[in-house]
């Protein structure tokens, strides 16, 4: 399928989750997936400026051993980590481009917009700053990832319609939720003609292992596919949809993910069918029903991030995975200048404008027991 005069094949190679030896990426095995990856006609890479060691080993294991002009490498600039002055967020693409030797950037994004990140791309102007590197040839298509809701998504397009593209969080398990609203930020890049990079269609590797009723209904359809090959074929069935990007970190997952995306036709009817039947399943475990309103968070005294909290707890309700839920506590809650639930002074003040009538003093003193230990 050809987007804004690419010719890219339906899956990407996310480098956020390369394989190591021990700490260290490990290139040798990295060359070898991105060998196969290339000799099955794939050609789309996306790593980051804030994925440690992500560009200095894609310039070793692809950009030093492959003519320029037979891959597509696209990375991102986060203006808010650590950038103090216009001139800092400017250094990480001079950065990207000497630590990938790539030259240029095929696809150039403004790293994670949204909530109180967006601010910093406006202030350092990095809108302007990107057009001109468009105009000297250093960046063919400008666009940006998001993580937040689809009236910020709405109101960022209507103020930049020079963004080609947009990077978006998309899974069947998300698809509806509420706090995540996939669907709806889909809709709205597909309502300004953008076409879409889809991003977490395994949800950080979660649907490749999902609770027991979810992947009794998929092996149920088809004993031969994996659990992962599911929540990638559906991303890659939706229309609009320049590439799926899954974060492989071993040749068994390239494997397979090739497996199933060389010749890709898309989800048939009844195969939606079972996707649906197993977001189903997933909504039958009880979870805290939070929507992410974040009104509880304008009365707490001590700005505790509750949502953050119980997007946490929720992943650990779902899928079991301690390590993974006590990372969405670091980003939705640290890195969001939240307090942690410890800091509850249980004052009530929260569940007095919670419109879901949730008992968040309850739910956060399990938090605390479950995820601070």
């Amino acid at each position: 399928m050809s987007y804004l005069g690419e010719d890219i094949k339906k899956l990407g190679f996310g480098l956020m989750r390369l394989p190591k030896n021990g700490e260290v990426i490990d290139i040798e095995q990295t060359k070898v997936m991105v060998d196969k990856f290339l000799e099955a006609g794939f050609t789309y890479f996306d790593t980051a400026w804030a994925y440690a060691g992500s560009e200095d080993a894609i310039r070793q294991a692809l950009v030093e051993r492959y003519p320029r002009e037979k891959f597509q490498l696209a990375t991102k600039n986060a203006a808010w980590i650590d950038c103090k002055t216009r001139e800092d967020a400017i250094t990480q693409f001079e950065t990207s481009l000497k630590q990938t030797g790539a030259g240029y950037f095929d696809f150039y994004l403004l790293h994670n917009l949204g909530e109180h990140r967006t601010k910093f791309f406006e202030d350092f102007d990095m809108w302007s700053f990107v057009k001109e590197k468009k105009a000297e040839g250093l960046i063919k298509h400008i666009g940006f990832s998001f993580h937040s809701t689809p009236e910020e998504l709405d109101e960022i397009l209507n103020k930049h319609p020079e963004a080609e593209f947009v990077q978006l969080q998309i899974n069947y398990a998300d698809w509806e939720d509420p706090a995540i609203q996939s669907r709806a930020c889909y809709e709205v890049a597909r309502k300004h003609g953008k076409p879409v990079v889809i991003m977490e269609p395994v949800k950080g590797g979660l649907l490749a292992n999902p609770p027991e009723s979810v992947a009794k209904v998929l092996k149920d359809a088809e004993p031969d596919m994996s659990a992962a090959s599911w929540g990638i074929r559906f991303a890659a069935s939706l229309e609009g949809v320049i590439t799926v990007l899954s974060g492989m970190s071993s040749v068994e997952q390239m494997e397979d993910n090739l497996s199933y995306m060389k010749d890709f036709k898309g989800l048939d009817e009844k195969q939606m069918a079972v996707v649906e039947k197993a977001r189903e399943e997933l909504s039958k475990i009880p979870i805290i029903p939070c929507t992410s309103c974040n009104y509880c968070a304008k009365v707490c005294p001590m700005e505790i991030g509750i949502s953050g909290t119980f997007t946490a707890m929720n992943m650990l309700s779902l899928y079991k995975d301690l390590a993974f839920a006590k990372g969405r506590v670091e980003w939705l809650v640290d890195k969001h200048f939240r307090k942690r639930a410890t800091e509850c002074i249980k004052c009530g003040a929260c569940e007095e404008v919670c419109p879901q009538h949730i008992s968040i003093r309850e739910e956060l003193e399990k938090a605390v027991a479950a995820l601070e230990g």
